[in-house]
């Protein structure tokens, strides 16, 4: 089993990042033939500032950029596919706000503006034998995994093996949680796509984390801390990310299915760690979830009443919610929505629920956060019961 690497990294100032991530690549004996042609993919989900902690700090990726060119490679390019259109003019947007584009001037290194994509079939994929990869990833001898941590109103967790939902192009990422609305069936499909990209390396920034209503709009909490790991590795550093904001892999659909596929073990004790001797210290016990994760709360209420609780639940489950005064009309949503339940009305979003698939990806792409989760009251009494 391929190690997890951890180092104590406060935070993002550069020759901090640097030492960090260095000495993650020593422990982890991470090298790349300097012909390599290398992608580097962060968390760009949406056009917005760093100090936003949706996406990847930009030091994270400058300094994961100059160490690789310290190993002699050129070939770098930096590339993503947020939510929503996938367009030259979107990208380059997105770029500027999040920092890339001038992490990019900075090392001397390509941003991808080219919006083609095409199939790679995975034959061995469980859920899923063909994917549409957006063309930098599709054609990279070398794809590097910058993730950040954060809670996902959908899958739980996103970390390393969420992230490469952005190997998918913009729109095209809809169909497949239209596809695939069980959570269950999309977390199967997140590990089919991990397996078929299969990164060489995947580091976290953890240093400033997003806890509640992520994976955009949360709230930041600062860990203080980086991970990494080593192509099959990726599976066993999510399941050290979730221990240390107090999951375990059955609260996570993907770990759940990468346990039962294999690819990792069933408990994090079992990883192999090297790095910080005390970076297990960043270990946080109150750390928020989204409030689309309702627990099952039938036993706290007598047995009669858990069957009818369970089979209303359904209807009572968490839902998005459109706060009107906030309500910018910009139509993010309506554009992201799988399910096609979200229509402009006097330039304000309506979203019908009765055809809604609760995947949040509203929630997940308002650029204003003006799209709430809304919890049943009674879950919420039950909880606290």
């Amino acid at each position: 089993m391929k190690p997890v690497s951890l180092s104590k990294t406060e935070s993002y100032d550069l020759p901090q990042m640097l030492e960090a991530v260095r000495r993650h690549l020593d422990l982890l004996d991470f090298r790349i033939d300097p012909g390599s042609k290398v992608v580097v993919k962060p968390n760009l989900i949406m056009r917005c500032r760093p100090d936003r902690t949706a996406t990847t700090n930009p030091v994270v990726v400058e300094a994961v950029i100059r160490s690789i060119q310290a190993m002699g490679v050129s070939d770098i390019t930096i590339a993503d596919s947020p939510g929503g259109l996938y367009t030259p003019q979107v990208l380059a947007a997105n770029y500027e706000q999040t920092g890339m584009k001038a992490v990019a001037e900075r090392c001397g290194v390509a941003l991808n503006l080219s919006c083609g994509s095409r199939t790679v079939r995975y034959e061995e994929g469980r859920l899923c034998r063909a994917f549409d990869l957006i063309d930098p990833i599709a054609g990279a001898d070398v794809v590097i995994n910058l993730c950040k941590l954060k809670t996902h109103c959908m899958t739980t967790l996103s970390c390393g093996i969420k992230n490469l939902f952005g190997c998918i192009p913009g729109l095209l990422k809809p169909q497949l949680h239209y596809r695939f609305p069980d959570g269950r069936q999309f977390a199967q499909m997140l590990v089919d796509l991990s397996l078929l990209v299969r990164p060489s390396l995947t580091l976290v920034d953890a240093v400033d984390a997003m806890e509640g209503d992520g994976p955009t709009g949360g709230s930041r909490r600062h860990i203080g801390l980086t991970a990494a790991a080593v192509g099959d590795g990726l599976y066993a550093l999510d399941l050290m990310m979730a221990h240390l904001i107090g999951l375990g892999p059955g609260q996570v659909p993907m770990l759940a299915d990468a346990v039962e596929r294999g690819l990792c073990p069933a408990c994090w004790e079992q990883v192999k760690l090297t790095g910080d001797p005390d970076a297990l210290s960043c270990a946080v016990t109150d750390f928020v979830m989204p409030a689309s994760k309702t627990l099952d709360f039938t036993g706290n209420v007598p047995r009669p009443l858990a069957g009818l609780i369970r089979r209303l639940e359904p209807r009572l489950a968490p839902r998005p919610q459109v706060r009107g005064k906030d309500c910018v009309g910009c139509g993010r949503c309506a554009e992201s929505c799988p399910a096609k339940t979200i229509v402009l009305e006097n330039r304000r979003a309506k979203i019908d629920l009765s055809s809604c698939i609760h995947c949040f990806c509203c929630h997940e792409m308002c650029p204003v956060k003006a799209i709430d989760i809304k919890t049943t009251r009674i879950f919420r009494f039950l909880s606290k019961s």
